[in-house]
C-alpha cells in the first residue's frame, strides 16, 4: 500500500484520484487548492465545478491543508502551468527526498519555456536535488477515466526502476500504463497536441472537413516531432500514446477543451468569451502557445502551425486567413 496524494482539484486530478481509489490497495487524498474549496467538494459528495457525477468513495480524502503533502510516498502533480510554480512555494516545505513526484499537467511555462518536470526541480532543487521528477501522459479524457472507461498512458522517468514502481502503482483492470525513460518526448508530446488541437478546431470551425483535419494532425505531429527531438527527446516516442496517440484524441474528440476553444474562434468568438464560458476549467493549449513557440525560436525550430495558432489567439487574426496562409507556404519535401 501506497500513499499517494493528487495536487490539484480539477477533472483530471479528480478522475486520477478516483481511478486510484477504484484500484485499491492505496491511501488516496485529493488536495483542493484552498480549505474553501476542499470544504465545498465534502459537503457536496463529489466534485460539481470540474466532475460532476462521480460520488466521492469513503476512502477519497479532500484536504485543502499544505501540509498533507508530507506524509505522501507519490505526489502526483496536476496543478495547471501557470498555477505551478505558485503552488509550489506553498507546498514545497513539505515535499522531503523521500518522496516520488509524478507530472501529470500537459503544458509549458511562460517565460521560461520550462516543461513541468523541469519547474519542479526548479522550485525544489535546493531543498530536494535528488527527488525523482517523472511524467504522465498519453490520450486520456477525464471523464472517461473517471468513468472507468479503458486507457493507456506512458509514465516516464530518467530511472527505469521508478518508471516501473509507478507502473505497478497505478495500473488497474481500466487503466494501462507503459514505462518510459524519455522524459522530455512524453512531456513534449502532452504539452504541444494542445496546440495542435486548437489548430484542429479552428479548422472545423471554419467549416473544412476531413482531409483539412487529417493534414493538419499529420502536419502537427511533425512539428512536435521536430522541437522534442530538438530538446532532447526521441523520435520514437512521439509516435506512441503521449505522441501520435493524445494528438488523434484531442485533435478529433468532442471532449477535447483545446479543440473546442479553436472551434469557436473558427466561429467568429472572441478569445475572452470563449474561456469565461469554460467556467474555470482549463485549455492549456491557449497559455502553451506562445511557450511552444518561444522554446521553438530558442531551438530554432520552425512551427508554422503553432505560429498561426499565436497569431489567431493573441493577435486577433482572421482563422480564414491563417488556414490560408498555412496552404500557401511554400512547397516542402515532406521529410
Amino acid at each position: 500500500m501506497s500513499r499517494i496524494i493528487v495536487l490539484g482539484s480539477g477533472a483530471w486530478g479528480t478522475a486520477i484520484a478516483l481511478s486510484l481509489v477504484r484500484r485499491g490497495g492505496h491511501q488516496v487524498s485529493l488536495w483542493a487548492h484552498s480549505p474553501e474549496f476542499a470544504r465545498e467538494i465534502i459537503d457536496a459528495g463529489e466534485n460539481k465545478p470540474f466532475l460532476p457525477g462521480f460520488p466521492f468513495p469513503a476512502e477519497l480524502t479532500v484536504t485543502g491543508e499544505n501540509e498533507a503533502v508530507r506524509d505522501a510516498e507519490i505526489v502526483v502533480s496536476v496543478v495547471p502551468s501557470e498555477f505551478l510554480r505558485s503552488t509550489l512555494e506553498r507546498i514545497g516545505p513539505y515535499i522531503h527526498s523521500g518522496q516520488i513526484i509524478l507530472s501529470a499537467t500537459k503544458g509549458v511555462e511562460n517565460h521560461t519555456f520550462l516543461r513541468m518536470t523541469q519547474v519542479i526541480a526548479d522550485c525544489l532543487g535546493k531543498t530536494c536535488p535528488a527527488i525523482p521528477v517523472g511524467a504522465l501522459s498519453g490520450p486520456s479524457f477525464a471523464l472517461e477515466v473517471a468513468q472507468g472507461q479503458p486507457t493507456a498512458v506512458t509514465v516516464a522517468f530518467n530511472d527505469q526502476g521508478v518508471a516501473a514502481r509507478i507502473q505497478a502503482e497505478f495500473s488497474s483492470e481500466d487503466l494501462r500504463l507503459y514505462t518510459s525513460t524519455d522524459v522530455i518526448g512524453v512531456e513534449l508530446g502532452g504539452a504541444l497536441k494542445n496546440v495542435i488541437a486548437i489548430a484542429a478546431g479552428v479548422a472545423a470551425g471554419v467549416g473544412l472537413g476531413y482531409n483539412s483535419a487529417a493534414a493538419l494532425i499529420t502536419r502537427g505531429i511533425a512539428e512536435i516531432t521536430r522541437l522534442a527531438v530538438a530538446c532532447g527527446g526521441k523520435r520514437e516516442t512521439l509516435g506512441g500514446l503521449s505522441g501520435v496517440g493524445d494528438l488523434v484524441l484531442t485533435c478529433t474528440g468532442s471532449l477535447s477543451r483545446n479543440r473546442t476553444v479553436g472551434q469557436e474562434l473558427g466561429r467568429g468568438r472572441k478569445l475572452p468569451e470563449i474561456m469565461a464560458g469554460l467556467g474555470g476549467k482549463v485549455a492549456e493549449g491557449v497559455f502553451t502557445t506562445r511557450a511552444a513557440l518561444g522554446l521553438a525560436r530558442k531551438h530554432g525550430i520552425e512551427m508554422p502551425i503553432a505560429e498561426q495558432m499565436e497569431l489567431i489567439l493573441n493577435e486577433g487574426k482572421d482563422p480564414h486567413e491563417a488556414i490560408h496562409e498555412l496552404m500557401l507556404r511554400p512547397g516542402k519535401d515532406e521529410r
